[in-house]
């Protein structure tokens, strides 16, 4: 469980604290270590050969192959049952409000989002014809959009506060992020990314790049970070580093 948790960019993590931060809220940590905790037996489990069988994440061998596939299965069941057991630390305010981020990071990572979205990328592989931009759309909406919406909105949960503006901006922010991820897919260096690249192109999936083409995927990036920037507007000047990690998730190298 350790290992999975060694390295990434703590994406996640850090949105749950700086959406916090918003509403002056200072102990946040319990429910950013869940969420990491969430995505780490996410991608634990998503390396394994029945999904996406890739041998490196974050730069270092996958669990099954550091060990082997049944010990890369509990670990995963495990680091998905701690982030439930983190969320329900009293630090994070009262019991309506822990039961409030149980409820949205089980609906984030279920059937109705992460788990969703997988499952819509598996039958994509054997689909007869390649997705459309509206159902990938959906389908990243729900694999990779749907953890960091609850990411942003964790704060507001947290505070007792209205995660309408902080979700518009996840919502951007996710899509933006996904592209990124296909174009560094294309264009990125697997030394830097950590991770073997250009596995979609080999196996002949739809993506953002290649359906729209590497320019207009950029451009529609940089749209979606002005779209998630203008999106707190309602916090002012206190926004300035959410506005920041948008600009990062479109330049990152990994």
């Amino acid at each position: 469980m350790r290992y999975a948790l060694n390295g990434g960019k703590r994406l996640r993590g850090f949105l749950v604290l700086e959406s916090a931060r918003l509403f002056g809220h200072g102990n946040a940590l319990p429910a950013a270590c869940a969420v990491e905790a969430l995505h780490a037996y996410s991608l634990v489990h998503d390396d394994l050969p029945a999904m996406d069988d890739d041998d490196m994440r974050r730069g270092q061998p996958t669990v099954h192959k550091a060990w082997d596939e049944a010990t890369a299965i509990l670990a995963g069941d495990a680091l998905q049952t701690l982030a439930f057991e983190l969320l329900t630390d009293p630090a994070l305010g009262p019991a309506e409000r822990r039961i409030a981020l149980v409820r949205g990071l089980a609906q984030a990572s279920g059937a109705e989002g992460m788990v969703l979205g997988q499952a819509l990328d598996i039958a994509a592989e054997t689909a007869s014809t390649p997705l459309t931009l509206d159902q990938i759309t959906r389908l990243q909406a729900g694999k990779t959009g749907a953890l960091i919406r609850f990411s942003a909105e964790a704060g507001a949960l947290i505070a007792g506060e209205d995660p309408a503006p902080l979700r518009q901006y996840a919502t951007a922010l996710g899509l933006a992020f996904q592209i990124a991820d296909d174009i560094l897919d294309v264009t990125g260096d697997p030394e830097k990314a950590g991770k073997k690249l250009g596995k979609d192109a080999a196996a002949g999936k739809a993506t953002f790049v290649s359906l729209l083409g590497l320019d207009e995927a950029r451009a529609r990036a940089k749209s979606l970070v002005a779209e998630a920037s203008d999106a707190l507007a309602p916090y002012g000047p206190k926004a300035a580093t959410l506005i920041e990690a948008a600009h990062f998730v479109v330049t990152r190298e990994s």
